[in-house]
């Protein structure tokens, strides 16, 4: 069986836990940011987790991730 193609875009974008869980970075972050709360802020800082309904679509994208 020929090997699986990884979508190049959506490698860029996620990363694999430890555990196996797929996470993604936030958004909000990119402008208009003297609006937002500086806590606000630090907690768009944080990667999110990918959840788990469409956990199993991505994994097909990124099958060697």
């Amino acid at each position: 069986m020929p090997k699986m193609k990884t979508k190049r875009g959506a490698a860029k974008r996620l990363k694999r836990t430890a555990s196996g869980k797929l996470r993604r970075a936030g958004g909000w972050k990119q402008h208009k940011l003297e609006k937002k709360r500086p806590s606000r802020r630090r907690r768009l800082r944080e990667a999110k987790l990918i959840d788990k309904v469409d956990e199993r679509r991505l994994k097909v994208l990124v099958p060697y991730l």
